[in-house]
């Protein structure tokens, strides 16, 4: 049964991952920032690249708000991925 479990759970993100593409309208800047900082801490992990340059406004951004989940478990990250995808389509809706 564990295994069963593990598979909906991986199936819930995949489907998250693909539901958020579908939004009525594109989420705020920040949930933006947040879905692409959970979404890099479920699949890869910890920030493994350098910060980008001063100029780089929207690189630095996204690599500060994926640092900002350092030694977050990928499960909790996948967990509340799901959870703000669900958010928005209840907020936002889906196309």
């Amino acid at each position: 049964m564990k295994l069963l479990q593990k598979y909906l759970f991986f199936q819930r993100f995949n489907t998250a991952a693909v539901a958020v593409k579908e939004l009525a309208a594109p989420p705020a800047d920040e949930d933006l920032l947040e879905l692409y900082a959970l979404y890099k801490q479920s699949t890869i992990g910890d920030c493994n690249t350098g910060r980008p340059g001063m100029l780089d406004f929207k690189g630095k951004a996204k690599w500060d708000a994926w640092n900002g989940k350092k030694n977050m478990e990928p499960k909790t990250a996948k967990e509340q991925y799901i959870a703000k995808v669900e958010a928005l389509i209840a907020s936002i809706g889906k196309k």
